[in-house]
């Protein structure tokens, strides 16, 4: 890049303030989130219902989940990049009514296999939001408020999950799993907002105005350029695997734990998961702050190990108070990380490729997470529920030494 590219990148990567295209960047992204926690969770509650339907049996069911986090994966590769090529908002509004649509026409579902495809399809818009949104965000924030901005976007998912955990009780004995699924038709109405409410961050049009020889490479390339920039790759794709492998496989079955065990019905089960949610969204919002104040690599360190640790004490519980206090902290550290992964990913790869960053690695997290309920499911089968979660601590041991060995701190950095 050359001295006055350099310099024109700079005068657009550092916003000083939170203005309202910021907010606005950061209530599209948030939103459309949510309806991707909203319809994931309600999903993991309805497996049930679908199944009694259907006649599907344990493993077609798990399979639902694990082909929309699938589906995510190749979603977010090809809208990351077409997102670093013409645009974030416009492709942003393309997944979600991709995503809205297909939710809509799982409610017409006939048998395994239409079912199976529309989530998939679903999927490929699920996949391209997380990544769009997160760029979005971090290149419209102040370097200083980043992973706060991240932390929040992250907070949607959660509020949408906590949003299915409440309602799917209310609302599924009346309407039906069919009526659940229509109701995911309603992010549409979110598009229409995102596409006329928002605009294009300033360093993206400025590098699209450049036209330097980085943007002229392939985004995916760039994420593999050379030795430094993979091993950066290597360390992001372990860092989400975790995160998303952790996240599912104890949130898909934790309802049906707690009902098989505790013998407890549908809203108490959501009581116990809604509480799960809680301790989530306030780790979420604590590791933005925590993030920006002391850096991103002692965040991550703290939850990893607080994650490990907690994942072992929660397996070994019996009573129902205990598992809702303690499932609380757990949430904590487990999805915590979650408020941290948009604006380190942002702050590793440039802004040619930053989108389409954010959704491969994520999502090549999300699709290796996808097997987290069919793992776990396995484990649990052979042995007991207990086994299964105490052995996720070993992966957050594995998380800590990629985020020793390959990811360095990017705290303050402006974005290339």
């Amino acid at each position: 890049m050359s001295e006055n590219q350099a310099a024109t990148a700079e005068s657009f990567s550092a916003p000083s303030e939170v203005d309202s295209k910021a907010r606005k960047a950061l209530w599209g992204a948030a939103i459309g989130y949510a309806m991707d926690g909203f319809d994931l969770l309600i999903l993991g509650f309805m497996l049930r219902a679908i199944s009694a339907d259907l006649q599907l049996s344990q493993a077609q069911a798990a399979s639902l989940v694990t082909a929309t986090l699938v589906g995510a994966v190749v979603g977010g590769l090809v809208f990351g990049m077409l997102s670093d090529r013409i645009g974030r908002v416009r492709v942003l509004t393309w997944t979600i009514v991709l995503f809205a649509v297909f939710t809509g026409l799982c409610a017409l579902a006939q048998g395994y296999w239409d079912l199976l495809i529309y989530r998939t399809i679903a999927g490929l818009g699920l996949g391209g939001e997380f990544g769009i949104g997160m760029a979005l965000v971090a290149e419209a924030w102040p370097a200083s408020k980043r992973a706060r901005a991240s932390s929040y976007v992250g907070l949607g998912w959660q509020l949408g999950v906590l949003a299915a955990a409440l309602v799917s009780p209310l609302l599924l004995p009346h309407i039906g799993w069919r009526g659940m699924f229509a109701v995911g038709i309603f992010p549409a109405l979110v598009a229409y907002f995102i596409r006329y409410s928002l605009h294009e961050p300033e360093i993206f049009v400025a590098k699209v105005k450049e036209k330097s020889q980085s943007a002229k490479q392939s985004a995916l390339g760039l994420l593999v350029k050379d030795w430094e920039t993979t091993k950066l790759s290597i360390g992001m794709v372990i860092l989400c695997s975790v995160q998303n492998f952790g996240y599912y496989g104890v949130m898909i079955w934790l309802p049906n734990y707690l009902a098989s065990r505790f013998g407890f019905a549908l809203t108490q089960s959501a009581m116990w998961t809604a509480v799960t949610i809680a301790g989530m969204a306030l780790g979420i919002f604590a590791f933005g702050h925590i993030a920006d104040r002391i850096g991103r690599r002692p965040a991550f360190f703290a939850y990893m190990l607080g994650a490990a640790i907690m994942v072992v004490v929660y397996s070994r519980l019996t009573d129902p108070t205990q598992l809702l206090i303690v499932g609380a902290i757990m949430g904590f550290f487990v999805n915590g990380m979650l408020g941290g992964y948009g604006a380190l990913i942002s702050e590793l790869f440039p802004t040619a490729a930053r989108a389409t960053a954010q959704n491969v690695l994520f999502n090549i997290g999300r699709g290796v997470g996808g097997f987290g309920p069919v793992v776990i499911g396995a484990i649990a089968g052979l042995y007991n529920f207990e086994t299964a979660i105490a052995l996720l601590a070993v992966l957050y041991v594995i998380d800590i030494l990629a985020m020793w060995f390959l990811i360095p701190e990017r705290r303050g950095a402006e974005l290339e």
